[in-house]
């Protein structure tokens, strides 16, 4: 099998040199014919410029070079250079910082023997690491940051969604129309992930330590962390059918929600009382549509009775943030149209409803 492990570079002269070296001694022990294809966004450093020193030693040694786009584009440059000029049956990601070990290459090529489509070298998992030298705050973001990524864009199979540290297979990735991700920076780990598992991809994750860099500097940004929230939450509403179904029983709701709010109050109700009842039919409608259309094709161990009873919890929560909405916005507009205000409570109401059903009622 040819392998080969792309490095995107911006400014790592320090590392690069060091870094070739590390990987040369790891590939005497691996079976595997292996090749390293490093992909500069011309740095001014000249970083690219000791790699071509490097070259005459190394005949396994690549390089390509281009403009700053983001470490996204680079990857997708260097995947498609693998694939189409080295005739590479897999390749894999890694950082040239040495915040990714070497010496654990090995081990993410040997879960591509075992059968993997797509290797994750996890941080997540047991056996799995960050600095202990991190900070509270840096751990958190680094935590929470995974969590969203798997929360919100619906990959909560996989423990470290935004790991850089991957093998995966080209025949996967040849499934893969790279244009379609519209993603230039970091956000490229989840969106190339979802993709894989879109296209029902062997994944498993390998534990490894992540260390941070001892010399250049970290290229994540703030426009990075912006494109990787954005492109979480277009993952989640563009491409996921489940919760597309959801939101086609949430509207039908808030059809039932509004139809029976207004006959209540027709009928004599005072609006405070109208519309918690109003919630009420709109919550037994939606169970009934979600459990046999929604979430139907997901195999749950719960018996109907108690998705019912989770369905309901679920909803006391929802009915006390959209109720609580509908006050708050009575007494700021005690003029204003009650419908208006109903409507409005829904929103935050449906978003909480999505996700703890998704993730607790009828989970698999």
């Amino acid at each position: 099998m040819k392998i080969v492990v792309i490095l995107p570079t911006y400014n790592e002269r320090e590392n690069i040199v060091l870094m070739i070296r590390a990987l040369q001694e790891q590939f005497a022990a691996i079976p595997h014919d292996m090749h390293i294809l490093v992909v500069d966004d011309n740095s001014p450093d000249g970083t690219a410029d000791v790699v071509r020193a490097e070259a005459p030693a190394w005949p396994n040694l690549h390089m390509i070079t281009g403009t700053k786009q983001g470490l996204g584009a680079a990857y997708i440059r260097g995947m498609k250079h693998a694939i189409e000029q080295l005739k590479a049956d897999a390749v894999m990601e890694m950082d040239a910082d040495f915040s990714h070990k070497p010496v654990d290459v090995p081990r993410l090529i040997a879960a591509l023997d075992e059968g993997a489509d797509f290797a994750i070298g996890s941080r997540y998992v047991p056996g799995g690491k960050i600095p202990d030298e991190w900070s509270f705050l840096r751990r958190m973001n680094s935590k929470w940051g995974n969590v969203f990524a798997r929360y919100v864009a619906g990959m909560y199979m996989v423990r470290d969604c935004t790991a850089g540290f991957r093998a995966i297979r080209t025949s996967l990735l040849g499934k893969i129309d790279f244009d379609t991700l519209r993603v230039r920076g970091y956000a490229f780990q989840i969106a190339l992930l979802h993709e894989a598992i879109l296209n029902h991809a062997v994944v498993r994750e390998v534990p490894v330590e992540f260390v941070d860099r001892t010399r250049g500097e970290t290229k994540l940004g703030l426009s990075d962390i912006i494109e990787f929230m954005l492109n979480a939450w277009w993952i989640r509403f563009e491409r996921s059918k489940t919760f597309l179904k959801f939101g086609v029983v949430g509207a039908s709701g808030v059809a039932v929600n509004l139809v029976s709010f207004t006959v209540l109050m027709n009928m004599g109700l005072n609006k405070f009382i109208a519309s918690p009842l109003a919630i009420e039919v709109s919550i037994i409608t939606n169970f009934v549509l979600n459990n046999y259309w929604t979430f139907s094709q997901r195999d749950m161990n719960d018996r109907i009775h108690i998705r019912g009873l989770k369905f309901n919890m679920v909803s006391f929560v929802a009915l006390a943030v959209s109720y609580s909405t509908f006050l708050l916005l009575s007494a700021l507009d005690p003029s204003g149209i009650p419908q208006v205000h109903q409507a409005i409570g829904i929103v935050p109401a449906t978003l909480i409803n999505y996700f703890l059903n998704s993730y607790w009622t009828f989970k698999e």
